[in-house]
């Protein structure tokens, strides 16, 4: 098992957010099939990061940018405009997962995920 953390404060601060809007009832149906997607992908992380339906891979890019290697998963699995999640190993450990990012896919014209935002690793 991995232990998953929200790395940034954007990132935790935008979890909370989502989490509390659910409890309260006062969650979109966008938020709440965010929701529904982010938590089966963190579900999935937390047991195998290379989880098949997770598609999870390097970025090579962000890797060299950020100088430790950048992974990105997938929210859900065979859907053309699914979001993405980036995150790192560590800080302390190999079994600490840190998020440090979440987006709509590239190709997404919908916008229906508009809210999503990347959020650059900050040292």
């Amino acid at each position: 098992m991995f232990s998953i953390r929200m790395g940034i404060p954007e990132m935790k601060q935008f979890w909370d957010s989502l989490i509390s809007k659910i409890q309260i009832g006062e969650a979109t149906k966008d938020e709440k099939l965010l929701f529904k997607k982010l938590g089966k992908a963190l579900k999935n992380l937390s047991s195998d990061p290379r989880y098949p339906a997770l598609n999870s891979h390097e970025i090579s890019e962000l890797s060299r940018r950020y100088g430790m290697k950048v992974w990105e998963s997938y929210l859900e699995n065979h859907a053309p405009a699914a979001g993405r999640l980036f995150w790192v190993y560590g800080p302390a450990a190999r079994q600490d997962i840190t998020i440090i990012g979440i987006e709509p896919h590239p190709n997404d014209k919908k916008m229906d995920m508009k809210e999503l935002l990347f959020l650059p690793w900050k040292n």
